[in-house]
């Protein structure tokens, strides 16, 4: 699985870089586990067979999309046909609630697009309590850092209500990338953007917890 660096430089996934051991102080919280706790790779055509999810027709999943992204910046800046190339890329599932989407821990290969319904996101502490990160509901996407970096994810996402989500796998953002260069950039850089926002949300909330005891 490649991360956002090498799908830029369009290099091969053989070639990531293993990352380096991480330094033993950065373990100390409660809220970051060592790397022997990291589970193999869940792509989404196996994850999707175990929370039950049902495609439902692609013109519906677009509309849906218009209607969720109708304000987001990038979404906003692209052209109808952009939009449609974008939304081919795309596979569009119903789920059922109570259904764990992504597994804390795993490497995945897939973010998903809240179309319809709320999904809890959750980090599991090492003594097995779960701490409520945030609440995904329409238009919020989630998983979008194993797309970037290709690593374990950092929360568990379960589904509390049926939920209408939109799927954006690895290899279809390659494809993205191959087929519409520009377009594929765009996604890629409107990830980072979204990552940034998210990274210093949850950096407050986390302060937050823990100064709450």
């Amino acid at each position: 699985m490649r991360s956002l660096f090498d799908r830029i430089i369009g290099a091969p996934a053989s070639a990531s870089v293993a990352a380096a051991p991480d330094d033993e102080g950065f373990y100390a919280t409660q809220f970051l586990e060592r790397p022997d706790s990291v589970r193999a790779t869940s792509a989404w055509t196996a994850r999707a067979l175990v929370v039950g999810a049902h495609s439902f027709p692609a013109a519906e999943g677009f509309a849906a999309l218009e209607r969720v992204w109708g304000r987001d910046h990038f979404f906003a800046s692209l052209d109808a046909g952009q939009r449609h190339q974008l939304a081919d890329h795309l596979d569009y599932v119903t789920v059922p609630s109570g259904r764990e989407l992504i597994v804390q821990d795993e490497k995945g290969d897939y973010a998903l697009i809240v179309l319809e319904g709320v999904v809890a996101v959750d980090r599991v502490q090492p003594a097995g309590g779960r701490a409520r990160l945030a609440e995904a509901r329409e238009g919020d996407v989630l998983g979008e850092m194993s797309l970037v970096d290709a690593g374990a994810r950092f929360a568990s996402c379960i589904t509390l209500s049926p939920c209408r989500l939109a799927v954006l796998t690895g290899d279809a953002l390659d494809d993205l990338a191959v087929d519409e260069p520009r377009l594929g950039m765009a996604v890629l850089a409107s990830i980072a953007r979204r990552l940034s926002l998210r990274s210093r949300q949850l950096s407050a909330r986390l302060g937050a917890l823990l100064a709450a005891g």
